[in-house]
């Protein structure tokens, strides 16, 4: 048990990693690292970050390698501001590389995929049949480098969807999930994960 109150975890992304109009403890990190008895997590990410923003702000900061379990969610900003999707892969498998370069191995490695916020209030009156395809061909991405890199990956998108019939797992700004949504993500990332393999040490 000692060993396992010492285990540390990094987590990479944006706003959906931070929680963004949720309260700290209700991030999913937060949530997830305090089933699993692990320390609070460490964080590196911002509401708005595309995945060049995440790769600038790593040489300024500074980090305690190698943490136990790293994760990894980014890409929503780069679909919502419109930039080149070609950039998407490179930059993604950067970020992953760097991953498990902090990460005790790869296998202890987590990749999420990004939210569908075409079901949310924020979206309504833009194109979400756009939204939805141009998030899942980011998704297509994200989880083809992750098996190429053989790092855990957890599909929370359909989850996400789910907040089209349930405002309950809306935060109050109509874009983020509530802390509800984030327990579900935490569910479904156990379910892919037993709790024995997060706390086993290599």
């Amino acid at each position: 048990m000692s060993r396992q109150k010492s285990s540390t975890w990094l987590a990479l992304g944006d706003s959906y990693t931070i929680g963004e109009s949720v309260p700290l403890h209700q991030r999913w990190p937060h949530q997830l690292t305090r089933q699993l008895n692990f320390l609070a997590p460490q964080y590196l990410a911002t509401t708005g970050w595309t995945t060049r923003d995440l790769l600038s702000a790593i040489p300024n900061n500074i980090f305690s390698p190698p943490y136990t379990w790293v994760s990894l969610l980014i890409g929503v900003n780069n679909q919502y501001q419109g930039l080149d999707f070609t950039l998407y892969p490179k930059e993604f498998t950067e970020l992953l590389e760097f991953a498990i370069s902090q990460a005790t191995d790869a296998q202890h490695v987590l990749v999420l995929s990004i939210p569908d916020y075409s079901v949310t209030p924020f979206a309504e009156g833009k194109d979400s049949a756009k939204i939805r395809q141009e998030v899942e061909q980011y998704n297509q991405v994200n989880r083809e480098v992750a098996a190429e890199f053989g790092v855990r990956y957890c599909d929370i998108t359909p989850i996400s969807r789910e907040a089209a019939d349930n405002q309950s797992l809306m935060a109050e700004d109509g874009l983020h999930p509530s802390g509800k949504m984030y327990q579900m993500w935490v569910e479904e990332v156990l379910k892919k994960i037993p709790i024995e393999e997060f706390t086993s040490h290599p």
